[in-house]
């Protein structure tokens, strides 16, 4: 392969900073459940407060490794490591477990409504694009 070949392209620069602030913004959201306090929970609609009183420790678990797993594969995306692969292989297979869990065991999508559907796809999406994406960029020679 040529140097021109395995240079990576402003677009790789451009999805992998967008895709590290999307997961970044889920590392946050993460953070803001896992240290709700009392009071936090008790402002928030009684529906709401029933749901997050009964999230399995399982599903945060699942939900930590997807957002911290999400946030390293794309650091190591941007250094161009073939360890985001794995990375994100992890993170992805932990998002279905707790969208799993969202969408067929709690009543998320009833609490959350419409906008709690289109979120749960577009991370199921976002995911699978990342696992796709950091492939593609390895069979390209832009990973080491």
């Amino acid at each position: 392969m040529t140097e021109s070949k395995n240079k990576p392209t402003t677009s790789f620069w451009i999805i992998g900073i967008v895709a590290l602030i999307w997961n970044l913004m889920g590392v946050y959201e993460y953070l803001t459940i896992a240290y709700m306090t009392a009071e936090e929970l008790f402002a928030l609609p009684p529906e709401e407060q029933v749901l997050y009183e009964n999230i399995p420790a399982w599903v945060t678990a699942a939900f930590a490794l997807a957002v911290f797993g999400g946030s390293l594969g794309c650091i190591l995306l941007l250094l161009r490591k073939k360890l985001a692969i794995p990375v994100f292989i992890i993170s992805f297979v932990s998002i279905l477990a707790q969208m799993t869990y969202n969408l067929l065991m709690s009543n998320a999508i009833e609490v959350y409504g419409p906008m709690g559907l289109i979120m749960t796809v577009m991370v199921i999406v976002v995911g699978a694009f990342l696992v796709w994406y950091s492939r593609k960029t390895q069979a390209q020679g832009i990973l080491s």
